[in-house]
């Protein structure tokens, strides 16, 4: 196979001692660039999730090292997460908390320890999750409810992050925010609106721009590299008053208005000394019925989230290198656990930077390690640098990372995928901006069951997959489904296809199933690689009397009924 240098790799790279000295230029080059983009996302994550900045930073270390030990994953990034923003931010509130908003405040310390103890009683629902092997649960969830949800996720942060980058204070429902960014847009503190609206070009522009020598900088390091000049000629380094104002553009009067500058808001705020900022929890919250609520949010949506990124990583992996999903949990509740026990943000094997580690040439698990290391050293050695990144930065970034997970690829990417997914989608979404993250999950994964049901099929055949096997011959295995193959039975459909004695292909035979939805068919052609992978054969056939609900090769699929020609 070839390496990503064009090189021959005969072997695949792993985490273990001798890959630490073979590997060693990969992985410590990919682990620095990594660390760029890592440094400003986690204290952009750590500040719009109510916590302290550094937080993240605090994260991101404990991830690195937990997951050299405990995960056999060797490509993931673990470290904080914009997708857990949300559930973050909502535990503070719920506490009494507002984080950045307005500077630090008793309060807002008070909510900051009482949530670190609702992520400790997470942790342990995560390990006890591992302990029970509960991994192959990410194969449950229907793909459209899914993407609704992130899609979901990035609409709040979008909504929760464009006051950060205006500079203004602004809190409230997502739907609220969204309606109000005209009026937030006429009363943005402008200095401060000028470095967030600079960072939002850059994030937007650089994918665009092809010179390699442009894009060896990861566009979040050139947003630190403009913003901080910025910053520091609009003196965001002391607190002060400016006029801005006292003009007309065509029809459009300005009048002039004062603005404060506080660099308590405006800015990072972190520690010269990162010791000082260990928080220990405080658990008398958990006594609280409505604090459970979070730890289930913070355990199934965060481990959940995980896995999705751990098997998306899997599948950039060059040398095809699969992760343990139970082993993998296993470092993330473990490091959860760590993390929250010193004053640290939840964390996942997260997505983006996994995948620039992957894009950068990692070999083993080690990038992970040298990128905590070199946070590390940083936030030790220049605080000071730190609390020069303004604030309206790492909205802005926060902002671009939202647009991303609900931008108009992702909506139209779903249409094309059938309308019946994209209802489910939409469903989705506006559920969990009119609810919370598991009600509105639960609302998208009720309404793609109750459009099976429509479909006819025994209520039965939607929980317990009806399997038979039959062996023709001895190289082959075929395996009969009959009426439905759905997300709901998929796992019992996958159990019975990877049990098959490794020796032999495998023929699934689909022509007696009654329906066969997207999620299903996605999967089994995930699976038909994985099959390639170990130099076996996984063929469907019996689809010939099935119709496509769209032209997507992984579109949902019904018989024709031979009294019904056009399968309606």
């Amino acid at each position: 196979m070839n390496d990503t240098n064009g090189a021959i790799a005969c072997e695949k790279p792993t985490g273990n001692l001798i890959g630490l000295f073979r590997y060693l230029r990969y992985d410590l080059l990919s682990g620095f660039l990594v660390f760029l983009i890592a440094l400003p996302l986690c204290l952009g994550i750590a500040s719009a999730s109510g916590f302290p900045p550094i937080a993240g930073i605090f994260t991101a270390i404990i991830g690195s090292v937990t997951a050299l030990y405990l995960s056999n994953s060797e490509l993931t990034i673990k470290g904080p997460a914009a997708g857990l923003i949300v559930i973050v931010i909502g535990c503070v509130q719920d506490f009494g908390g507002d984080g950045i908003i307005g500077g630090w405040s008793q309060a807002d310390q008070a909510a900051y320890r009482l949530t670190l103890g609702v992520a400790v009683a997470a942790a342990v629902i995560q390990i006890l999750f591992a302990v029970l092997r509960i991994g192959v649960l990410g194969e449950f969830f229907p793909t459209a409810p899914v993407h609704g949800l992130l899609a979901a996720i990035g609409v709040i942060i979008i909504a929760k992050q464009i006051p950060v980058a205006l500079g203004i204070e602004a809190s409230g429902d997502p739907l609220p925010l969204l309606l109000n960014i005209p009026n937030e847009i006429m009363h943005m503190n402008p200095e401060v609106a000028v470095i967030g609206g600079v960072s939002l070009l850059i994030l937007f522009s650089l994918p665009w721009i092809k010179n390699r020598f442009v894009r060896m900088i990861p566009a979040p390091m050139v947003v630190v590299l403009v913003a901080v000049p910025m910053g520091m000629v609009f003196e965001l380094d002391h607190k002060h008053t400016y006029t801005f104002g006292g003009f007309d553009i065509g029809e459009f009067e300005f009048p002039e208005e004062s603005y404060e500058i506080d660099p308590e808001i405006h800015e990072v705020n972190v520690p010269d000394d990162m010791l000082d900022a260990i928080t220990i929890p405080d658990f008398s919250g958990l006594l609280q019925w409505s604090a459970w609520k979070w730890v289930f949010m913070f355990a199934i949506i965060g481990t959940l989230e995980s896995m999705l990124s751990a098997k998306a990583i899997d599948s950039m992996d060059p040398w095809k290198r699969k992760t343990n999903l139970d082993r993998d949990n296993l470092a993330i509740g473990v490091g959860n656990l760590l993390s929250a026990l010193v004053g640290g943000l939840p964390m996942i094997s997260e997505i983006v930077r996994s995948r620039a580690n992957t894009d950068n040439g990692a070999r083993t698990r080690f990038a992970n390690v040298f990128h905590g290391l070199f946070l590390l050293v940083f936030v030790a050695s220049v605080p000071w640098l730190i609390h020069r990144i303004p604030m309206a930065a790492l909205g802005a970034m926060l902002v671009y990372t939202g647009f991303r997970l609900a931008s108009p690829r992702e909506f139209i990417g779903v249409y094309r995928k059938g309308r019946g997914q994209f209802v489910v989608f939409v469903v989705t979404l506006v559920a969990v901006l009119a609810t919370d993250l598991l009600k509105g999950i639960a609302i998208g994964i009720a309404v793609e069951f109750l459009s099976h049901l429509i479909n006819y099929p025994p209520v039965r055949s939607l929980f317990v997959c009806d399997i038979w096997l039959e062996h023709p011959d001895e190289k082959t295995c075929i395996v009969h489904v009959r009426n439905a193959a759905v997300f709901s039975n998929w796992i019992s459909l996958r159990r019975r296809l990877i049990q098959i004695d490794a020796k032999l292909d495998v023929i699934l035979d689909l022509s007696e199933t009654h329906l066969i939805d997207h999620t299903v068919m996605e999967k089994l052609h995930e699976l038909e690689k994985e099959f390639a992978e170990t130099g076996r054969q996984l063929h469907l056939v019996g689809l010939d009397d099935h119709q496509k609900a769209c032209d997507h090769p992984h579109a949902a699929r019904k018989k024709v009924q031979v009294n019904d020609p056009a399968g309606s």
